[in-house]
C-alpha cells in the first residue's frame, strides 16, 4: 500500500499577499518557480502510481518544475471556490464581517458561474479525489499537486474528519506533506516539509 502526498503549489502574488484565489489563475512568482524547483529532491525517489494536479497553471507548473512526470489534470483538484472573496483578504472581508471564518461560515457568491462553495460542497470534491486515490493505492504512491485550502479539506477527510476539520492543518506554499497509515489507519506522516 502506498503513500498519498499531497504537493501545495509555489507562491503566486495573490497567495502572498493573502487574496483568496480560487478561479483567478496566476503565475508563480520567482520564488515560486524555486519553491517547486526545490521540492524535485524529496520526490525523485518516489515513483507514483497516479499523479493528479488542479487544472489551474500554477499547480500544473508546479509539479512539472518538481519533476513529476505523467501527471493528469483533476477538475476535483480545483482551489475552492472563494466566489464573492475572490481576489479579497480576510483583513479586507473581516472590516465587514469582523467575525467571519471560512470553515464555518463559507462564502457568498460572486460573478455569474461563481457561485461559492460550502465546506461540505469542497469535502464531496476531496472525497471523489480520494475514491480515485484509493483506486491506485494498492499499486504504489499517488501524488496530489494542488492548493492549499482544498488539499486542507482532503486530509480532514482521509483522516475521516468533518471537511471544516481542514482548518487544523496550515499548509505553506511549496511544500510537501505527506499521508500514510499505521495499524491499517490513516495518518500524517509528514506535514509542511521543504529540502
Amino acid at each position: 500500500m502506498g503513500d498519498l502526498l499531497l504537493v501545495r503549489h509555489g507562491e503566486t502574488e495573490w497567495s502572498r499577499s493573502g487574496q483568496h484565489t480560487s478561479w483567478t489563475d496566476l503565475p508563480l512568482t520567482r520564488r515560486g518557480e524555486e519553491q517547486a524547483k526545490s521540492l524535485a529532491p524529496l520526490l525523485s525517489s518516489r515513483t507514483f502510481a497516479r499523479a493528479l494536479t488542479s487544472p489551474l497553471d500554477r499547480a500544473i507548473r508546479t509539479a512539472e518544475l518538481a519533476g513529476v512526470t505523467g501527471a493528469v489534470p483533476d477538475p476535483d483538484l480545483h482551489e475552492w471556490d472563494y466566489g464573492g472573496y475572490e481576489g479579497v483578504t480576510t483583513v479586507d472581508i473581516h472590516r465587514t464581517r469582523p467575525d467571519w471564518y471560512l470553515w464555518t461560515d463559507g462564502v457568498p457568491p460572486g460573478p455569474e458561474g461563481r457561485p461559492g462553495e460550502s465546506p461540505e460542497e469542497v469535502g464531496r470534491r476531496a472525497d471523489r479525489v480520494l475514491a480515485r486515490v484509493d483506486e491506485a493505492l494498492p499499486d504504489g504512491d499517488v501524488i496530489l499537486v494542488a492548493h492549499g485550502h482544498f488539499l486542507r479539506v482532503v486530509t480532514a477527510r482521509r483522516l475521516g474528519l468533518a471537511p471544516a476539520e481542514g482548518r487544523l492543518f496550515q499548509l505553506a506554499t511549496g511544500t510537501v506533506s505527506r499521508l500514510s497509515t499505521e495499524h491499517d489507519r490513516p495518518v500524517i506522516a509528514e506535514w509542511n516539509t521543504r529540502p
